[in-house]
């Protein structure tokens, strides 16, 4: 592996925390002996259009410092290719970093670990959702998740978990459930009322919502988490349960598994990784071994 590696900055992210981020992440790479080249991009498109000549150029890795808009930013540059990923989460959510056991708003500490990840060759390939050309490392939420975080998206405080919590609040006043259609793999067409359906390649969004508790990077499959027609007051019950994962027990809400799922249902948008990727209808495929990542 070459000794020189890419850092994907998101100078914006958790209000300023990337761009103060990258400058410990960068001294604890260089102090292992990486040499080490800082990508920002004047937006999104050309950011990503330098990652990807950063990619084909050979890097060592891409260092994706950001939340996991950024990170999900980054896959586009490097899913299906040999180069590793890291992530240096200083977002808002972090969900993908907690799936991968990285640290989280600690800079310095997850450039440490990444470091001496990539000496030692601590490397695994894991799965990706797809859907078009779009790649997500955690979940699509469709329904009222995706909703809750629309809303939370455009809030500037309170920061983290509280967030998502204050836009749910906000939008379970006007919110109703809505007719799904959904096929899993080449199975028959399933119609239900829902509240929101969850297709989880990771377990969590939202600051560590486990929507989708037993989802596994590895297995090659979706979790994907319905939560049936529930009234205002029962998802108010069991929606604060997610952080536990404990919701998959309650009669509304049941749990599929799928490679592949297309999800149907009129004037919902499909968020992934906090994300948006358009109105349903949409198809997700999870691809095994989609992107090689650096792990502790």
């Amino acid at each position: 592996m070459t000794s020189e590696i890419t850092l994907f900055v998101n100078p914006t992210a958790g209000r300023g925390r990337g761009a103060r981020a990258a400058q410990p992440a960068a001294s604890a790479l260089r102090a292992a002996g990486f040499s080490v080249r800082t990508v920002l991009g004047e937006d999104a498109e050309d950011a990503l259009t330098r990652a990807r000549a950063a990619v084909a150029g050979g890097t060592g890795a891409l260092i994706a410092v950001g939340g996991d808009g950024m990170a999900h930013l980054a896959l586009r540059a490097v899913a299906g290719t040999s180069t590793p990923l890291g992530l240096v989460a200083v977002g808002t959510g972090n969900d993908f970093a907690r799936a991968l056991g990285l640290p989280v708003r600690e800079p310095a500490a997850a450039g440490r670990m990444i470091a001496d990840a990539l000496k030692c060759g601590r490397l695994r390939d894991i799965d990706l959702g797809q859907v078009g050309d779009r790649w997500f490392g955690t979940v699509l939420a469709s329904g009222f998740d995706s909703r809750v975080n629309d809303r939370g998206n455009r809030m500037r405080w309170p920061s983290g978990r509280f967030r998502y919590e204050l836009a749910m609040i906000a939008e379970l006043a006007a919110f109703r459930p809505v007719p799904y259609r959904i096929r899993l793999d080449d199975g028959e067409v399933r119609e239900v009322e829902a509240t929101l359906v969850a297709v989880g390649n990771g377990s969590s969004y939202g600051g560590g919502m486990r929507i989708c508790p037993g989802a596994d990077l590895t297995d090659g499959l979706f979790d994907i988490t319905v939560v049936g027609d529930c009234d205002r007051t029962t998802l108010l019950r069991v929606f604060p349960r997610v952080y536990r994962g404990t919701h998959v027990e309650h009669p509304k809400v049941t749990v599929l598994r799928a490679a592949r799922v297309e999800i149907a249902a009129e004037g919902i948008t499909g968020y992934a990784d906090g994300e948006p990727l358009g109105p349903l209808p949409l198809t997700a495929r999870c691809v095994r071994g989609g992107v090689r990542v650096v792990g502790p």
